[in-house]
């Protein structure tokens, strides 16, 4: 339908950029913090803000198909479980479920039952989990994981059914003539006996990296970072300036998302940054902070920083050793992470809006 009039006009656009905007840096925020590609339709979640626009609906698309499109642009189409890498055909497995489930008439009667329930996503994926050590002494190892690996997430601290997945993920790596896949077999076994492997992290920041990060690409890190849900309801903008090689940006909250647009600066902008692209490195590397330029004499905020310091609180620390494999995650992060954007413990009224 038309719209009239510039205010309604460049509301209904705002609501628009932040609506694919969120849908990616949404989904990129859960897949960092270990979420799959089978996982996320049922995991992320439009903003509520948006949610109530008629015009951010999913009419013309499906949240639950485009978020796992991102993950798949990003990532790739599989989950890093080695079960469906090489996964058997469905007609090739289903005569064992229907067998281990009692047969068809178990099977309908079960499924009216779910299906009377509204459990009707259950209804069509009913599974039981037994004969895991027969498919293996058959030498049916794909079999064996299918089975397995349904027992593993409804039970994580199974460990008499992760070891034997484990053994079946060896099996099938030890007969793979692909190093890669025969790998990620023999990864996950390992991971299943022996929990998230602990180290040194490795560092992503280092300073030729980080020179190489364009500004506009650093602050969609940042947008990446910010968990929505921490600065539910607020809105605002802040202009960044970095004089040394004449760039300007405009960064924007609405609607839980962060946007910024590349040579503009909003005159309403609660906030304005000046600060050169060489003094910004080191905050991007998350060696100093804002606050450590600012005592240094060579970053400057003009304006209220308070928006800014509500963005901060809500950035996340990612844990690069979340599990792939169900009950294989260390309880301890330990991992030192880096802080773009951080600034000194400073002290805000929580219901500001």
């Amino acid at each position: 339908w038309p719209r009239w009039g510039n205010e309604r006009v460049m509301e209904v656009m705002r609501d628009q950029r932040d609506t694919y905007a969120n849908l990616n840096n949404g989904v990129l925020h859960l897949a960092n913090q270990g979420v799959t590609i089978n996982q996320i339709h049922n995991i992320y979640q439009v903003p509520a803000s948006l949610q109530k626009k008629w015009h951010a609906r999913s009419y013309h698309g499906s949240v639950e198909h485009n978020s796992r499109a991102v993950v798949n642009r990003y990532l790739g189409y599989w989950d890093a479980n080695p079960t469906t890498l090489i996964p058997l055909s469905p007609a090739d497995s289903a005569p064992l479920y229907v067998e281990m489930m009692g047969g068809a008439d178990k099977i309908l009667t079960r499924g009216w039952q779910l299906y009377d329930q509204g459990k009707y996503k259950l209804a069509t994926e009913i599974l039981i989990l037994t004969r895991g050590w027969q498919l293996y002494d058959q030498g049916k190892y794909k079999l064996a994981t299918e089975i397995l690996n349904k027992l593993v997430y409804a039970e994580p601290d199974n460990r008499k059914a992760k070891d034997l997945l484990a053994d079946a993920f060896e099996q099938i790596g030890y007969q793979q003539e692909s190093p890669s896949v025969r790998n990620s077999f023999l990864a996950a076994a390992f991971e299943l006996r022996n929990g998230i492997r602990t180290g040194a992290t490795p560092k992503g920041t280092g300073p030729d990296m980080i020179r190489a990060m364009d500004t506009g690409l650093w602050l969609d890190y940042l947008a990446i970072r910010m968990d929505g849900a921490r600065v539910r309801g607020l809105s605002g903008k802040i202009n960044l300036v970095t004089p040394d090689n004449g760039e300007k940006y405009v960064v924007e909250l609405s609607n839980e998302t962060l946007t910024s647009i590349e040579g503009y600066q909003a005159p309403d902008a609660a906030l304005t940054i000046t600060i050169n692209r060489e003094d910004l490195i080191p905050i991007m590397m998350g060696t100093k902070t804002f606050d450590d330029q600012i005592k240094a004499g060579k970053a400057r905020f003009k304006g209220d920083r308070r928006l800014f310091d509500r963005i901060r609180m809500a950035m996340t620390d990612f844990d690069i050793f979340f599990e792939m494999m169900p009950g294989t995650r260390r309880t301890t992060p330990k991992h030192t992470p880096s802080k773009p954007m951080q600034v000194e413990p400073y002290t805000i009224d929580p219901n500001i809006d």
